[in-house]
């Protein structure tokens, strides 16, 4: 039997997920938690779990932000997300800190169960529902990472700033996206209009398409 600690501040959600879990015999709730701060306290005063179980937004300590402590810590215990957000950015930031899996809360009860098959197996697991949206986005992406047109060479960064910059992004919404600083945005988005001598967003814009990189 495996030992999973809850970290859900909706007490009905927490009930919901503790009876489903408790009802297949393989799993057993060890420890319920309102905030990632409560996981963080009682696995530092030495309660044992295969699997943490958690949310994303919580009050006093966030799970993105209770996923990091974790990893700071060392403390080698899995984490599952399951999150009402079905966005790409809150995946990749959990995943960027350190979650082996990521499930939103429309999945049912069997791609739940095979997740955490699989996270305590010592695999990642990521939601069919989201895996497809990522999978659809590639597929799009008519682009190479890295690029060689008329002699300049653009890297697959620069290809992906210059994408967000034609999906109408500000450089704070790119510096979001890409977990890089606006500086940094900033900087690819001058070696661009350097490498195209475009005078202009509108300018570099046109050259883009121009040339194939979008469409």
């Amino acid at each position: 039997m495996k030992n999973i600690i809850l970290a859900e501040d909706h007490k009905v959600i927490r009930n919901g997920l503790k009876m489903l879990l408790e009802s297949t015999n393989q799993y057993k709730i060890v420890f319920e938690a309102n905030n990632g701060q409560e996981v963080i306290d009682a696995i530092t005063e030495g309660l044992q779990a295969d699997l943490i179980v958690s949310d994303i937004g919580m009050p006093v300590m966030d799970g993105i932000t209770m996923i990091s402590v974790l990893k700071e810590k060392n403390f080698q215990v899995p984490v599952l997300v399951i999150s009402m957000l079905e966005d790409n950015s809150h995946l990749y930031q959990a995943v960027k800190a350190g979650a082996r899996g990521f499930l939103t809360k429309s999945v049912d009860s069997d791609e739940l169960f095979f997740a955490i098959s699989r996270i305590v197996g010592g695999e990642r697991y990521i939601c069919s529902g989201l895996s497809v949206k990522i999978v659809d986005q590639v597929i799009e992406s008519t682009v190479l990472p890295g690029s060689i047109i008329e002699g300049a060479e653009f890297s697959s960064r620069e290809i992906e700033i210059l994408q967000l910059i034609g999906q109408g992004l500000t450089n704070i919404e790119m510096a979001d996206r890409l977990f890089i600083s606006r500086r940094t945005v900033e900087g690819h988005r001058q070696n661009l209009i350097d490498k195209t001598g475009a005078k202009n967003t509108a300018a570099l814009m046109r050259f883009a398409y121009t040339k194939g990189i979008l469409n």
